[in-house]
């Protein structure tokens, strides 16, 4: 197998290996990177796994209808795939402009894709191939799948399903699905009749036909026109997706027309999980990128682990509920330590892991024995607003493969870059983990995420209370200093996450004033498919409690949001004085210690303790032109000397 260390991804290349034609051909809009960090590489060797011949076209021209074409029609179906990312958020900015970068482009230039590609992709096939079944796949399409609010052209869109002209949609990770599906195609089962497969979504004109129990969803229209309708049918969905307690989901289209949507299927057990990452990957760029440089989207993960899937951290911008689940799948430390090992003998290895996570690196294990038999609970989180009774936190797993990791051969340290979940720590009754991961696992500064230091705009966000986060900090410099060590903490903050006006936007640049750090990177609230929190920037609902929700939607407040976190910035000056002036914060306009920002030249000067009315506290309003008044008798003074002299 080493002469075909990838896939073919033309007719020539399937002639090598004897092939006429391909079972599946599976086109994606990221370039050809076989790596199980990348879901086309997971989902391609699975497949050839089951002995199915499997081609594949990386990122296509969408401009040519030929581009579809270089590997001839696949004997079963077509696999279509955004890539690792949607499209739209691979891009755009949350201001919505054209990003100039592409990681998941050869060369790290402009992309290669099409907006909605999945959608692009599945019309480019339809006007070639009119009967070979089509199959969506990917985050993009996961996301997608029932009707949803689309940030960039500020509306409600139909299922994906439905605009790309596609047979079925697989959500989720797809492993269970796409072999279920390629199993009743190999068997001859025409696609239409392929309605039963978890995990699927498909079209369907009677409901007559569907066996077993379904919810009947808000229609298209309803949800297209009524923002209440629209939270109320994302609330079912987002309470649907576990496997053991989700219903069959039904959205009606007009004409008699519907998409289904099936329950979830299982997560992985771990010797699933194992055998994937097990499969015979290259663990690198298809050769023909080497000109350009290769694909910079491998240097990330080239040298980290995934360790597990799955988040029930459950916070409300994230959109791992709607694809991962909440249920944590794990891969035995077995496993890991063999990828380990293979990892050490890359000539490029240089001695660090740079990652051993997931979506959530601390969580190593469903959060409670009821998961495991009746499912996550629907109407109730784990860790929000406080951490569940039943929660068992417990970081001892984690520990141990931590350290088996570490006294690898060649291994000089073992990092953990993929984000910990700090109430979680705090939430187990000892500190054995604070004390490993300070100790062996930080480089100087450990990044968490509080998101916000409101309570107001934390209960949105689906995060702890400020005060778990600042008992945190509390430890782990209480840590440090017991082990002797001088690390520090770099906080990940959001701006304009809905719930937020300006005066709480205004609170959390006075924290970190009081932090003493301006951050480099400050992440703008971006609305994207499938998560709680664009439901609420959409309707101005929470849809978990139906209570409005104050929402920051102009470029311009988000401007002065963003800013004001970054208030030192010199071009950051004039917005975050308009910021200041609107929020009732003068008094942040000044000289003083707690200032923000100096006035104007010209502009009477701020002290410490004044009032943002312009009175001081002894009373007595200061005249506007004080200051001028103050510096023109300054100035005749020196010049007098001067002269005198």
């Amino acid at each position: 197998m080493e002469k075909y260390k990838f896939l073919p991804t033309n007719k020539k290349e399937m002639e090598e290996r004897g092939w006429e034609q391909a079972d599946f051909v599976y086109i994606s809009g990221d370039a050809y990177v076989d790596h199980p960090s990348f879901g086309t590489s997971i989902i391609t060797r699975l497949l050839e796994r089951e002995g199915y011949k499997v081609a594949l076209i990386a990122q296509p021209d969408w401009k040519d209808d030929r581009s579809i074409t270089i590997c001839g029609e696949p004997r079963l179906a077509f696999l279509v795939s955004s890539g690792n990312m949607d499209s739209m958020v691979n891009h755009y900015t949350s201001a919505k402009k054209r990003r100039h970068q592409d990681a998941y482009t050869p060369g790290g230039g402009f992309s290669k894709r099409p907006d909605r590609a999945v959608t692009v992709y599945g019309n480019l096939i339809r006007k070639t191939y009119k009967k070979t079944p089509v199959l969506l796949g990917g985050v993009e399409a996961s996301l997608r799948r029932l009707a949803h609010y689309d940030y960039w052209s500020d509306s409600v869109r139909r299922s994906v399903l439905l605009d790309s002209g596609a047979d079925l949609l697989m959500y989720g990770m797809g492993e269970h699905s796409v072999l279920e599906i390629a199993e009743a195609l190999d068997a001859g089962i025409d696609i239409k009749d392929i309605t039963y497969v978890r995990g699927t979504v498909f079209r369907c004109r009677n409901l007559g036909e569907l066996a077993g129990e379904y919810e009947l969803l808000p229609s298209f229209d309803e949800v297209k026109s009524s923002k209440k309708a629209y939270a109320e049918s994302y609330y079912v969905q987002y309470c649907n997706t576990d496997s053991i307690t989700a219903k069959r989901l039904v959205e009606p289209y007009k004409e008699k027309e519907y998409v289904v949507q099936n329950p979830p299927s299982p997560p992985l057990t771990t010797e699933e999980m194992d055998e994937v990452y097990r499969l015979p990957y290259a663990r690198t760029w298809h050769p023909s990128y080497d000109k350009e440089g290769g694909v910079p989207a491998i240097q990330e993960v080239k040298f980290s682990l995934i360790s597990n899937r799955g988040c029930f951290g459950g916070c409300s911008f994230c959109a791992l509920n709607f694809h991962q689940g909440r249920r944590v799948q794990v891969r035995s430390h077995e496993s890991l330590l063999e990828e380990a090992r293979e990892m050490i003998k890359d000539p490029e290895f240089k001695g660090y892991i740079h990652d051993v996570g997931g979506p959530t690196a601390n969580f190593r294990h469903p959060s409670c024995q009821k998961q495991i038999e009746e499912g996550v609970c629907s109407h109730r989180q784990c860790l929000f607003p406080e951490p569940c009774p039943n929660l068992y936190a417990s970081h001892r797993d984690y520990i141990s493969l931590l350290r088996k990791l570490r006294s690898l051969p060649g291994v000089k340290k073992v990092f953990i870059r993929s984000g910990i979940r700090f109430d979680y720590v705090l939430a187990e009754n000892n500190q054995d983990f604070l004390r490993e991961l300070c100790e062996y696992h930080v480089s100087g500064q450990l990044k968490v995420a509080p998101e916000h230091i409101s309570d107001k705009v934390l209960q949105m966000l689906g995060k702890p209370s400020n005060e778990v986060y600042e008992r945190f900090v509390r430890k782990y410099k209480e840590m440090n200093r017991k082990i002797g060590k001088k690390q520090y903490l770099v906080p990940y903050l959001m701006s304009s996450h809905p719930g937020s006006d300006l005066k709480e936007a205004v609170k959390l640049a006075e924290y970190v004033r009081d932090l003493g750090y301006m951050p480099e990177q400050v992440q703008d609230y971006y609305p994207t498919p499938g998560t709680i929190s664009t439901c609420m920037y959409y309707t101005g609902v929470d849809p978990r409690t139906g209570k409005e929700v104050y929402v920051p939607r102009t470029q311009r407040e988000k401007k002065m949001q963003r800013a004001l976190i970054q208030y030192k910035n010199p071009e950051n000056y004039a917005i975050v004085r308009q910021a200041l002036l609107e929020a009732g914060r003068e008094d942040l306009i000044g000289y003083g210690e707690k200032c923000l920002i100096p006035p104007r030249p010209g502009e009477r000067k701020k002290q410490a303790g004044k009032k943002a009315d312009g009175r001081r506290p002894g009373g007595g309003k200061e005249r506007v032109g004080s200051g001028r008044e103050k510096r023109k008798k300054k100035t005749i003074r020196n010049v007098h000397k001067k002269k005198t002299k």
